[in-house]
């Protein structure tokens, strides 16, 4: 095989590779292009579609509930989303239950273990949230079960 055939024969290979990965990467730029630009679209909605824009700002609450994350509405809330539903969801919030001193604690021990960052001032009223709208639940004996007819079991 003499050198002209084997350049022939590498450029069969190489050209189509080529423009294989040239679009690959037009594709891909294309594609980080619109993920950076949400607004941009390629088909037009139909025109019996409403688009709704919901503001990020403004905290939808009804009956008391922050509607996006579930939390009780109250003093320190929007902390409390700020700075803790960065890394948690705020189901983990929603289902433990501790006092004020609980809460600094595993405050303190996520700034140990998990690079939380200081909060700062901010502690104080994100502390005070947590323990007053997530306390421990006061636990009693549970209601007696009435309205049930007992029976007698018997053995063999």
């Amino acid at each position: 095989m003499n050198t002209n055939d084997f350049i022939h024969r590498i450029s069969r290979v190489i050209w189509p590779s080529m423009g294989a990965t040239s679009l690959m990467v037009l594709i891909l730029l294309f594609s980080i292009y619109l993920y950076h630009n949400p607004t941009v679209r390629l088909v037009e909605a139909p025109p019996n579609v409403k688009s709704v824009l919901v503001e990020k700002n403004e905290p939808q609450i009804i009956e008391g509930v922050h509607i996006a994350t579930g939390l009780k509405d109250g003093d320190g809330l929007q902390l409390v989303i700020k700075n803790c539903t960065n890394c948690h969801s705020s189901k983990l919030i929603i289902q433990n239950r501790m006092s004020a001193d609980s809460w600094r604690q595993t405050i303190s021990w996520m700034q140990r273990t998990q690079n939380l960052w200081d909060l700062g001032e901010n502690e104080a009223l994100i502390v005070n949230y947590l323990a007053t709208n997530y306390a421990p639940n006061k636990k009693g004996r549970r209601q007696n079960i009435e309205g049930i007819e007992w029976y007698r079991l018997e053995l063999d």
